[in-house]
């Protein structure tokens, strides 16, 4: 299996906005993919913003699982960091964000307001991985088509301030990934998910995993969307891919039948599902 190494001279870059922009905000917004909140988080994040207050947000929680959204709400809790998870494409508990922002920074706003200062806006930054949907929840928030948006990671190029409502202007920063993932696995994931450029990983490497995770997790979701017996998911993940292959009338065009099984997994073809387990956090 390949490692996926991935660090574009931008992304540098965006660490680097990032460290400078810090003492410009009140409260730090990480931005995770609900399906992935362990491997979409940047291992690099806690070095950066070090002690300033932040919001836990898991995005896409409309695609993940239920019952895992709720496990892992909790474990980041239990590690002090508030969380909450929220569906940006369909406007779904959204508006939290603010209001959780704002019991962050009770205190803060307390002595602003001891001193006479009244009203003044939170001031926060956004932060993630590419693809997890800043710019999604970036538009809810200020309610207005501001940044650029797309189902490709990299699209947030620039940085700039947002103002949303009364109480809070967003900093929106292109996203910032890691050097090298240390584990592999990191790497499946993210590439099934959509995070890393579909240019940079062997799309059979990603549908092998992909069908060795919904065998584990799901065999009667692929069951039900291939029309496979019980039989043949006794059949190694290769043996599998090839059989897959060959019912799409493929050939042995392996790599179109991987693209395809993973755009299905993307687009919720096999369900709401969570690629990590709160176990693998140490919980």
């Amino acid at each position: 299996m390949s490692t996926i190494q991935w660090f574009p001279g931008h992304m540098a870059k965006a660490k680097k906005q990032v460290q400078e922009k810090l003492h410009l905000v009140d409260i730090v917004l990480e931005i995770v993919d609900a399906r992935l909140p362990l491997a979409s988080r940047n291992p690099i994040l806690d070095q950066i913003i070090q002690q300033k207050p932040r919001l836990m947000i898991l995005n896409k929680a409309d695609l993940a699982d239920a019952a895992l959204n709720a496990a892992w709400l909790d474990y980041f809790k239990r590690q002090g960091l508030p969380a909450i998870s929220i569906d940006s494409q369909h406007n779904h508990n959204v508006q939290q964000i603010e209001k959780q922002a704002q019991v962050i920074l009770a205190d803060k706003i307390a002595r602003q307001q001891a001193k006479g200062i009244k009203n003044k806006p939170i001031r926060a930054i956004c932060i993630g991985i590419p693809n997890v949907g800043k710019s999604t929840i970036l538009n809810r928030l200020v309610k207005k088509n501001i940044a650029i948006t797309g189902n490709h990671p990299g699209v947030t190029k620039r940085q700039q301030w947002l103002k949303a409502g009364k109480h809070l202007e967003l900093l929106d920063t292109p996203g910032i990934l890691w050097p090298k993932f240390e584990d592999p696995l990191v790497g499946q994931k993210l590439a099934l998910t959509g995070a890393i450029k579909d240019s940079l990983y062997h799309s059979d490497d990603v549908a092998l995993y992909m069908l060795a995770f919904f065998k584990q997790y799901f065999p009667e979701r692929l069951q039900q969307r291939y029309h496979l017996t019980e039989e043949d998911l006794t059949l190694t993940d290769p043996d599998l891919l090839m059989k897959l292959t060959a019912d799409f009338g493929l050939k042995q065009d392996y790599e179109r039948a991987s693209e395809r099984l993973i755009l299905d997994c993307r687009k919720g073809k096999l369900g709401r599902y969570t690629l990590d387990q709160v176990i693998e956090a140490g919980s």
